[in-house]
């Protein structure tokens, strides 16, 4: 059966109605049941004039059956036996149609009318009882598909299961000029925290772990060599497009576990192998550690051994970050997280820091003799005695 033949009832949703009906007077069928008011006919949500005339067919003939048929219901088998598989077809037509397929590939039937009505009674009582706004928003959808359908207008187009039997569509990608590309690519761009949209949206810093303090003014010479590499580099290449060099901070920051690494190493160089602080992130970091960042890179580390004993056991500066105050900067910030302690250290005799712990007020106590010999190698430069510095608060 074709399904054009299907036709929408324009009064449908009314007649699928759950409110009980007035009991009427009991009359008798063909059945030999009792027939009531609730076992009215309401219309379906197509009208299939093919079953109409099979019912006006079989009322013809009814006559020429026997009783026995009309109590058994074997005369309206009978006569829908035949037409069950045409009626099926018709509406596996329909649905194939109007189904959808979701995102995991199962398949999405639209509402009818009788399930729209339930469900838009159900949203009322509800919303009686808890408005909310998503209430509100089912209530206009499912009020407007019952509009559409009154007013036999199309569902929106869902896209088959089959997606094989639709045409693709051939996008032909256009030919871009190298001209247009190099207008795009000399286009100077700004940072974000630098932009006039992080004046309007405002910029958000990210946020540095155990921050102490920024230094944005001081140049080392391992910066000043980056910036002539980089600038050679421009001269002997000015047809390339040169990216302008990222200005960083010299940040000063307690020991973070992400650090460990790179502070091995670089006491390692410094002073001997085998020096290992992990310890130094449970004895009160933030208030007895200082690492220099620049970036990611680890630049110089001062330690305390404890917030108890305040005994300096490492200060050391990356080679190419010296004599640039960084060390100074450090000893700084270890001297004023730990106020009002004496500061205690050993330094070896022939070291250049002396100058820079007598800067800050550190007398000599002790000369120990052989101080390093556990830890130095013998063919090393430094002298094996020490002064033993104290700072008193």
């Amino acid at each position: 059966m074709d399904s054009s033949k299907w036709r929408f009832s324009e009064d449908e949703d009314e007649t699928y109605s759950e409110r009980k009906q007035p009991r009427a007077k009991r009359r008798k069928g063909n059945t030999g049941k009792p027939i009531t008011a609730s076992h009215r006919i309401t219309r379906a949500t197509a009208s299939l004039s093919d079953l109409l005339d099979a019912f006006q067919f079989g009322i013809q003939l009814g006559p020429s059956y026997d009783d026995t048929d009309q109590k058994d219901g074997r005369f309206f088998e009978s006569v829908i036996e035949d037409l069950l598989p045409e009626f099926s077809q018709a509406r596996y037509n329909t649905w194939v149609q109007t189904c959808s397929t979701g995102e995991s590939g199962e398949v999405i039937r639209p509402l009818s009318r009788y399930e729209t009505t339930a469900l838009l009674n159900y949203v009322r009582e509800r919303n009686k009882e808890k408005p909310s706004v998503t209430n509100d928003i089912i209530l206009q959808k499912l009020g407007l598909l019952r509009q559409r359908r009154k007013a036999n207008l199309r569902e929106p187009f869902h896209s088959p299961k089959n997606h094989d039997a639709l045409t693709p569509l051939q996008v032909q990608p256009s030919a871009v000029l190298p001209e247009s590309l190099n207008h795009l690519r000399n286009i100077p761009t700004t940072r974000y925290e630098n932009s006039f949209a992080s004046r309007l949206y405002g910029s958000k810093p990210l946020k540095t772990p155990g921050l102490v303090a920024a230094d944005w003014e001081t140049r080392t010479p391992w910066m000043n060599l980056m910036d002539d590499v980089h600038e050679h580099h421009c001269i002997a290449y000015p047809e390339r497009d040169q990216s302008e060099r990222l200005r960083m901070a010299i940040t000063y920051v307690s020991l973070q576990p992400c650090h460990l690494k790179q502070v091995h190493d670089l006491l390692t160089r410094v002073f001997w192998d085998g020096i290992d602080v992990s310890d130094s992130l449970q004895y009160s970091p933030e208030r007895c550690t200082v690492v220099a960042m620049y970036g990611h890179l680890v630049v110089g580390v001062a330690l305390l051994s404890s917030p108890q004993e305040t005994y300096i056991t490492y200060l050391a500066v990356r080679a190419g970050w010296d004599n640039s105050q960084i060390a100074t900067t450090m000893l700084y910030h270890l001297i004023s997280l730990n106020p009002h302690r004496d500061i205690i250290l050993h330094v070896s005799a022939n070291n250049p820091a002396m100058l820079l712990y007598n800067r800050f007020g550190f007398k000599a106590e002790e000369f120990v003799v052989g101080f390093y010999e556990d830890y130095l190698h013998s063919q090393s430069r430094a002298s094996m005695n020490a002064f033993r510095l104290r700072l008193r608060r």
